[in-house]
C-alpha cells in the first residue's frame, strides 16, 4: 500500500530561518510534513498567488485543498500558530496569558529585529557574494558583529528567565525562533557569544535538539557548496 502524503507542505528553502522555524514546530510535535523548494527571487506564478508578500515560507494544508489559494497560509508566525492550533500537543505556546504574550513578543523580536541585523548585516554580505563568485563583504559583516548585533544580544540575554526559557518554564515558540535566527549567522560565521552567558547556554542547548539540528544540517549542506568555510568576525 502506498503511504499517503502528509497534510502539510512547507514551501521555501531550508536556508531560510523562517522555514526552519516552521519545520522545528512540526518536528517537536511529531507532525508529518513535506518541504518543497521555491526560488523566492524568481518565483513561479502559482507561488506568487499564494504568497501576497512574495516571501517564504508558505504552508499548504492538503486536508483543505491540494492546489490553488485555498488551504494556504503565508508568514512563519501565522503558520506556526496554525500548526499549534491543529496539533496542540505538546504545547509550544504557553497557556498562562502573560507567558503567552511574552512568547509572541520574543518571536516577533527574533523575526523583525534579530533576523534583519544578522541576515542583512552578516549572512547576505557573506553568502550572497560567495554565490556570485565574489569576495565576501567581511567589512560589513564585521561592522555588524561589532556594533549592530551586541545591543540585540544584550536584550536577548537579559530576557531569558532564570529557568533558561524565554516564556514560562518550558520550551516555546520564543526559544525556537531565537535559535533558528541565531543559527542563520552560524551558517556563514563563527558565533562566539560567551559575553552573553545566558544566551550562550540557551543556544548550546537548543542546537542539540533534533528539531533544530536536523533542518540546520540541510541548510548547512547547501551553504557549504558555495562557502566551504565559516569566517571569524572578531
Amino acid at each position: 500500500m502506498t503511504e499517503s502524503a502528509p497534510d502539510f507542505v512547507i514551501y521555501g528553502s531550508p536556508v531560510s530561518p523562517f522555514v526552519r522555524k516552521c519545520a522545528a514546530l512540526c518536528l517537536e510535535k511529531d507532525v508529518p510534513f513535506e518541504t518543497e523548494a521555491v526560488n523566492v527571487f524568481d518565483p513561479p506564478q502559482w507561488f506568487v498567488d499564494i504568497s501576497p508578500m512574495k516571501r517564504i515560507p508558505v504552508l499548504r494544508d492538503r486536508s483543505i485543498a491540494a492546489e490553488g489559494v485555498a488551504g494556504t497560509v503565508a508568514d512563519s508566525s501565522a503558520i506556526c500558530a496554525l500548526i499549534e492550533k491543529k496539533h496542540p500537543e505538546p504545547p509550544l505556546y504557553p497557556a498562562d496569558p502573560y507567558a503567552h504574550g511574552r512568547a509572541l513578543f520574543i518571536e516577533e523580536y527574533a523575526d523583525t529585529v534579530l533576523a534583519p541585523v544578522g541576515g542583512l548585516g552578516i549572512f547576505r554580505p557573506i553568502f550572497f557574494a560567495a554565490q556570485k563568485g565574489e569576495e565576501p563583504d567581511l567589512a560589513t559583516a564585521r561592522e555588524t558583529w561589532a556594533a549592530k548585533l551586541p545591543p540585540v544580544l544584550d536584550y536577548l540575554d537579559g530576557a531569558l528567565g532564570d529557568n533558561g526559557f524565554y516564556a514560562g518554564d518550558a520550551l516555546s515558540i520564543a526559544d525556537i525562533a531565537v535559535a533558528c535566527v541565531l543559527m542563520q549567522i552560524s551558517l556563514v560565521a563563527e558565533t562566539p557569544i560567551d559575553s552573553w552567558p545566558r544566551l550562550a547556554a540557551h543556544f548550546e542547548r537548543m542546537k542539540t535538539r533534533p528539531s533544530i539540528a536536523g533542518p540546520f544540517a540541510k541548510a548547512d549542506g547547501f551553504i557549504r557548496k558555495a562557502l566551504p568555510e565559516r569566517f571569524n568576525l572578531t
